[in-house]
């Protein structure tokens, strides 16, 4: 059995739900367990009683390192502080488990995620990482952003060296800003190669892991996954992706069945929820965003 943790609230609950439904399609035998930020997503998730789905409540789990911190940080910032505790958390649950990965709660799986496994298996690391791999276009972001994103990363419990050192540096930094080579949870990971050579393996089928930013260098037929990153919901008509413009393959292949699960999602939640869209200025993401992208994906969203 593979295990996999995220972490989201109550604002991420229609692709926390998307993404168990696809773990659920695609991802055999396994268990997500969900770190719940605030109170709303954990007693919505309960109603839901969604299979393969453990709930971590934040108030079970938080330390007092961790507490310490949280009134400096935005809830942003608080969840990337959490990603590195976020597979200590599951080993200290179940001694019996030797594997988890850490998965983006705005994933949404394609295909099974066993052929990412058995690359790592094969490398005999403890530790699985992926790269942006940014377009060409994009590829000024990795200064910023990093070259790897914590995105779907793998531990085992031999990782400890490397997880720790993560835990503690999050602890010391973890803000939304760039600030002399850090930059949230994730610039900590540019050296992890070189840091633990012994223990990190980075994944060489960079097609495997579709984002916005790297959707012109793979054929969207191979991804085995897609990290859907800064798609927001505005309100119930309107739905922006972010800042990265999208080909109309893109849009047909990947964000028109994602809609169409998160229409599904939201479908379900209301059934236990009332569940509210915060509304924006949708005139500032038209400019921001053009009104031809956000008007497709408004009809594919609308669309039944």
């Amino acid at each position: 059995m593979e295990h996999y943790v995220t972490i989201f609230d109550s604002g991420f609950l229609p692709q926390g739900v998307a993404l168990a439904e696809s773990l659920a399609e695609h991802a055999g035998e396994h268990t997500l367990w969900v770190i719940a930020v605030d109170d709303e997503a954990n007693r919505t998730l309960s109603q839901l009683a969604l299979p393969n789905v453990r709930l971590l409540p934040l108030a079970e789990v938080e330390t007092d390192p961790l507490l310490a911190v949280k009134g400096g940080r935005t809830r942003a910032e608080y969840c990337w502080t959490l990603t590195p505790f976020a597979a200590r958390f599951v080993f200290e649950r179940d001694p019996r488990i030797e594997r988890v990965t850490y998965i983006d709660a705005d994933l949404w799986l394609r295909k099974s995620p066993q052929p990412i496994f058995e690359e790592f298996e094969r490398s005999r690391k403890t530790v699985l990482i992926t790269e942006h791999a940014y377009a060409p276009q994009y590829e000024s972001s990795t200064k910023t952003s990093g070259k790897y994103c914590v995105q779907f990363l793998t531990f085992t419990r031999n990782g400890e060296p490397v997880r720790k050192w993560w835990e503690d540096r999050c602890i010391e930094w973890c803000f939304a800003r760039y600030d002399n080579g850090r930059f949230g949870d994730q610039k900590y990971l540019d050296d992890w190669p070189e840091r633990f050579p012994e223990h990190v393996h980075v994944l060489q089928h960079r097609g495997w892991a579709l984002a916005p930013w790297n959707t012109s260098r793979f054929p969207t037929a191979d991804a085995i996954f897609y990290h859907f990153q800064g798609l927001r919901l505005i309100s119930q008509r309107w739905i922006s992706i972010g800042g990265y413009p999208v080909s109309q393959e893109v849009v047909r292949e990947i964000y028109r069945p994602y809609m169409r699960r998160l229409r599904q999602a939201v479908s379900r939640l209301n059934q236990v929820a009332s569940l509210q869209f915060r509304q924006r200025d949708l005139s500032g993401a038209l400019k921001l965003f053009g009104y031809r992208t956000a008007f497709r994906l408004r009809t594919a969203w609308m669309k039944r």
